[in-house]
């Protein structure tokens, strides 16, 4: 089985939540149930926005390191296509022939540019621009922009350049060179290229896939050194100026397309936000902008997230640029276009794209708005939002709560609020007892008298709570613990154990966070109402509890008693007590009736003495 392209490890994770703000599809879930967030593996397109904002480093991507040594260990040939960024990777190394010999110390026995495979491709863009017929398409050799449309833009799949992207072409140019038994690694800057060489079988396909970081893993582990090594140049046949694809426009230099403002038919855009923002634009507005997209996601391929960390973008381009131009001063013209005639005749450039709809229901107007009110924004003026969530707008992150992706304390202002509020009721709290001070001077010793005796009344009954098999809870009118017993907590499970350890006795905790709605609905009814309520069963998940809940204190205080009515020990002794109440009301009905019978006895015996009476004198 296949590994997920990303993971987060939960140990290492802060839950700074800087990947969820990150993601472009809303691919890293929050549970409320879980600390960690979690990567949604059908959602995520690849485009490592998450590993490069994750400060502990707690995300990692599918590692091709013993994968590539088990290729380079297995008898077959090996060919490295190697991505043109590399040049910008590797500036710590004098000459680019230098890391190409260390490649192939490595095992490989081949090494090929991938500029070659991005001249054969421009091809096919040139052709397809320039021969328009209506359509406008937008560039497919980015992985995370075709897998960004296929599952959130599915409507744009027939915009999409039905070419295959340079890695693809590299590896049939190298199944032409060397046969179809070798086996294809490439070599670059992009994770969502792991998940791109799953799609093609026979000689297209790609067997294992290194980011940079990861070469240089390799060379680390097997003791290759710059120092160490003699040059040696790539197998031909060797790029063009598809040595400058690694720079966002580089293949339509490549291509010989057109980049004037004013006559030009493409439009290049790179970047996170700028993508999104071309996306958008180019679904709702193609037919007025009427040009092609050229897009990568990263700043060009040489910001990758499978480039070392810290590198710069500018120096990193120079480094690219310079490389082609040392490349092409004696560049041998008439081989190349040999070259090209020759493979693309025998290339199949046909890209699989397949639609993937991973976009959620809409969740209803009602629903959102529910959500909210809860986090605070429901005016129309607080809806644009700050953007700190990572969504655009509170409505879309309120669509998100609504539809499980996320949780509302990833609201800031909503938390800040919350937190402000606890604040705000500390000092208020505060300043009570300041100004109570003085009084208290006064009666300090018999306050502390009168605490002392409190205290033990308090620590008497706590202890005479804890000993009672039975849940007890005694909370406010705001429905926060006051106090509770470890018989609660156990019936709540372990979130409420967890809590227990960092506040004992839960208290101040807020019911409504504990228990579900139609449990501490009781709790509200009877402070409002103050009417008691007396066995009521309400099921809890698996467990039947009978609750019954008193007013301690005319809506300001109650309190509960919940047995788990599945435990053996109880539900002997509710059969017992029901059984009672039973036979009581049967000996109450008996004596009722002994009563009336006795009384009817009684009048019975006076009457026939009377008659005897009466007929006695009657005889005298």
């Amino acid at each position: 089985m296949i590994p997920p392209l990303i993971a987060i490890d939960s140990d290492k994770c802060k839950v700074c939540f800087a990947c969820v703000r990150a993601c472009p599809v809303n691919a890293i879930q929050v549970k409320s149930n879980l600390e960690a967030p979690v990567v949604v593996i059908d959602r995520c397109i690849g485009c490592g926005s998450c590993l490069q904002v994750c400060a502990p480093l707690a995300i990692t991507y599918r590692d091709a390191c013993e994968e590539t040594k088990s290729l380079l260990n297995s008898g077959s040939k090996v060919v490295a296509i190697v991505a043109p960024s590399i040049s910008g990777e590797f500036d710590d190394i004098t000459d680019y022939r230098k890391f190409v010999k260390m490649i192939r110390e490595l095992g490989f026995a081949y090494v090929n540019e991938v500029s070659f495979g991005v001249d054969m491709v421009a091809e096919q863009y040139r052709e397809l621009f320039t021969k328009f017929m209506g359509r406008y398409y937008i560039t497919s050799n980015c992985p995370p922009i075709v897998s960004f449309i296929e599952k959130f833009h599915p409507g744009l799949i027939d915009n999409l350049a039905p070419i295959i992207s340079p890695m693809i072409a590299s590896a049939q140019l190298a199944r032409q060179l060397y046969g179809e038994e070798v086996k294809v690694v490439f070599i670059g800057p992009c994770v969502g290229a792991k998940d791109e060489a799953l799609r093609y079988e026979g000689s297209s396909r790609v067997d294992s896939v290194l980011t940079f970081v990861e070469l240089r893993q390799l060379f680390i582990e097997m003791g290759i050194k710059e120092s160490t090594v003699e040059y040696s140049d790539f197998d031909p046949p060797l790029g063009y100026k598809g040595s400058l694809y690694s720079i966002s426009n580089g293949i339509l230099q490549a291509a010989n397309l057109s980049e004037d403002l004013m006559q030009g038919s493409i439009i290049t855009a790179e970047g996170k936000d700028n993508v999104l923002e071309s996306m958008r634009e180019f679904e709702s507005s193609v037919d007025f902008i009427r040009k092609h997209f050229n897009l990568f996601y990263c700043e060009g391929c040489l910001m990758g997230p499978g480039t070392s960390h810290g590198g710069k973008k500018y120096v990193r381009k120079t480094l690219v640029t310079d490389y082609a131009n040392k490349k092409l001063k004696d560049f041998d013209l008439k081989v190349w276009q040999k070259a090209c005639t020759k493979h693309t005749s025998l290339t199949d450039f046909k890209a699989v794209i397949t639609a993937d709809d991973k976009r959620l229901p809409e969740p209803s107007a009602e629903k959102i708005e529910e959500i909210l009110k809860v986090i605070g924004k429901q005016e129309t003026n607080d809806k644009l939002g700050c953007g700190a969530c990572g969504y655009e707008s509170c409505r879309d992150f309120a669509k998100a709560v609504a539809q499980g992706l996320t949780k509302t304390d990833m609201c800031i202002t909503y938390s800040l609020r919350s937190k402000h509020d606890f604040i705000k009721t500390l000092k208020l709290t505060n300043e009570k007892l300041a100004r109570t001070q003085d009084a208290l001077v006064d009666s300090e010793r018999n306050a502390r008298i009168e605490q002392q005796h409190a205290q033990e009344a308090l620590e008497r009954t706590s202890s005479m709570l804890q000993k009672l098999p039975s849940a007890i809870v005694i909370v406010d009118d705001k429905l926060r613990v006051i106090e509770s017993n470890q018989s609660f907590i156990n019936i709540l499970g372990e979130e409420a154990t967890e809590i227990n350890e960092i506040i004992p006795g839960l208290k101040g905790a807020d019911l409504k966070t504990l228990l579900p709605f139609q449990l501490y609905k009781l709790f509200s009814a009877v402070i409002t109402n103050n009417e008691n309520l007396v066995n009521r069963d309400v099921h809890l998940g698996e467990k039947l509890l009978n609750v019954s809940v008193f007013s301690i204190k005319k809506g300001k205080i109650a309190g509960a008693v919940l047995r788990d009515m599945y435990l053996p020990e109880v539900r002997k002794e509710e059969v017992i007590h029901r059984v009672t109440e039973v036979i009581d009301e049967n000996l109450d009905l008996v004596q009722k009736i002994a009563f009336l019978l006795g009384e009817g006895a009684a009048k019975t015996e006076r009457m026939l003495n009377s008659i005897i009476e009466s007929h006695k004198a009657g005889k005298k």
